[in-house]
């Protein structure tokens, strides 16, 4: 971990922490305004797996696949996914490093508080484990597992944790970085 850690502290500089910041949200505001609405357009107004945080079964993911129909599945695998592979690292990265050059302000290097700048690092690889499962999916429709589909659910489910705590982490470190800053100094 001391490694992991080392690296950050290396790289968690303002620019690259903007770089990165930029990067991971221009994607997922194209993911969010262009490929998400495109795929949905098929959908009749059921939900992609990617934003459904609380899971979803076989059943659900039979009907949304066969309501997006052939057309749909495409745009889904070819227009959605691919961006949604690369987001995830983007994220994992833009995110541990704001996080770590936030905490480098707000305390020691030698604290124990910097493990939590992983918590984006696991939301991008439950992402990953998310979309390699829906990936599969797509590909072997109608013929995929009850299994595949629990272990891509449980994937979904732990990413929106992951990512949801990795939110409220960095709103809570800005709060006490701001506090920080606005708080009058002792003589």
């Amino acid at each position: 971990m001391n490694k992991l850690i080392a690296i950050l502290d290396k790289h968690a500089t303002g620019k690259k922490v903007f770089i990165f910041f930029l990067l991971s949200t221009s994607l997922y505001l194209a993911m969010l305004f262009i490929t998400v609405p495109k795929v949905m357009s098929f959908s009749e107004g059921m939900r992609l797996l990617d934003i459904m945080p609380g899971g979803y079964g076989v059943e659900y993911v039979m009907g949304l696949f066969e309501t997006l129909g052939e057309e749909g599945r495409r745009v889904y695998l070819w227009n959605q996914i691919p961006l949604d592979m690369i987001y995830p690292g983007l994220f994992g990265i833009a995110y541990s490093l704001l996080l770590f050059y936030i905490l480098k302000i707000l305390v020691r290097k030698e604290s124990n508080w910097f493990f939590i700048t992983f918590f984006p690092v696991a939301g991008g690889l439950f992402d990953y484990l998310e979309n390699i499962g829906i990936i599969i999916m797509l590909n072997s429709y109608p013929s995929f597992s009850a299994l595949l589909v629990r272990l891509t659910s449980i994937s979904t489910v732990l990413k929106s944790i992951s990512i949801t705590i990795s939110f409220v982490v960095l709103l809570v470190c800005l709060g006490l970085l701001l506090w920080k800053k606005l708080k009058p100094r002792k003589e």
